[in-house]
């Protein structure tokens, strides 16, 4: 009987070429990775580990499953990344990027320089730039943060913090802007705190410098900068609801065609001013193809949550202008 794992090939592969495995046997590789473009240069693959996807990409100075298995699908890896456990899919992750164990990231999803997080973090179509740290116990989706200069002065969002991006009316218009692209990208700006045990209700924006109170779930819009803000909870009331009322319509228009307007900035400054930069890496053009590629998957995915809102409003039977205007215009946007 023949013990050798099916992926033994691509093992013995990685191990020619100096990837450190301390269990080869207990890897699983598919059949689509390509072993040219992962490193052998100090990258150690821990006992458990899956790797998945044509697309995939693992540079010098990686680690996977320090902490827990992994299990990545078509993901770029930057240099001394570090994944330590959990589920890691069609996301991005730059140069000394790191989550703990337990993590789950799905599409769209790009860490920038040293950003990561904890244990048991929750990320899809999540944009984190350089040192923005999460706590523990933290669900983060649909998100753009910026903000800090440095790896000790850096964006923070305490443990159990939860971005709410999924209304009663089934809708996901909810990506909220913490910091903005055009100045963020600067990493000139001051940090924004985001206590623990809070939250956002998405869509919201947010700016530089904000310190949000532990506890706190944010319902509305903090454009401005170095604020200290509190949130209370509203008081206990029972009142009548009518589903796609849409009171608050304008406003999540607004936040939606902003969030769409900073992914254009971001992919522009890739595109004209990070390229030549990541071009002198290894890899580095596999790792930019990477980052236009979720930068497009997320603007789709701000579209479509659009549409599908626009369409339940006018359907819903109420005759309102504003609605009829946003489905009339909706492909405005996309010009």
């Amino acid at each position: 009987m023949d013990f050798k794992p099916k992926s033994h090939e691509k093992i013995q592969q990685l191990l020619d070429k100096g990837v450190e495995i301390p269990n080869p046997g207990t890897l699983d590789i598919g059949n689509d990775v390509n072993v040219d473009q992962i490193s052998g240069d100090g990258v150690r693959i821990y006992p458990g580990c899956r790797i998945y996807g044509g697309k995939t990409v693992i540079s010098s100075g990686c680690k996977l499953g320090y902490e827990a298995p992994v299990t990545i699908e078509d993901c770029q890896l930057g240099s001394k990344v570090e994944l330590k456990g959990g589920f890691f899919s069609k996301s991005v992750f730059l140069e000394k990027a790191n989550m703990g164990m337990g993590a789950h990231v799905r599409e769209g999803c790009i860490l920038e320089e040293e950003a990561g997080g904890a244990h048991s973090v929750g990320l899809k179509q999540t944009i984190l730039f350089p040192f923005v740290t999460l706590g523990s116990l933290i669900n983060f989706c649909d998100c753009l943060m910026a903000g800090g200069t440095s790896r000790s002065n850096h964006s923070e969002v305490g443990s159990s913090y939860i971005h709410f991006n999924f209304t009663p009316d089934a809708d996901k218009t909810t990506a909220s802007l913490l910091g903005d692209v055009p100045r963020g990208v600067m990493l000139n700006q001051p940090p924004i705190f985001l206590g623990g045990q809070g939250g956002i209700i998405g869509p919201a924006r947010l700016g530089f410098g904000n310190v949000v109170a532990a506890g706190s779930v944010l319902r509305h819009d903090y454009p401005g900068d170095n604020q200290l803000i509190f949130e209370q909870a509203p008081a206990g009331s029972v009142k009548n609801y009518r589903q796609a009322a849409y009171p608050g319509i304008g406003r999540v228009v607004k936040n939606n065609i902003l969030y769409l307007a900073n992914l254009t900035a971001l992919e522009m400054w890739y595109t004209h001013i990070r390229k030549p930069f990541l071009e002198a890496q290894p890899f580095g053009l596999l790792l930019y193809a990477g980052v236009l590629e979720q930068l497009a998957a997320g603007k789709k995915e701000r579209l479509k949550r659009l549409k599908a809102m626009a369409q339940k409003a006018v359907a819903s039977g109420k005759d309102v202008p504003a609605r009829r205007e946003l489905h009339e215009k909706i492909s405005l946007i996309e010009e």
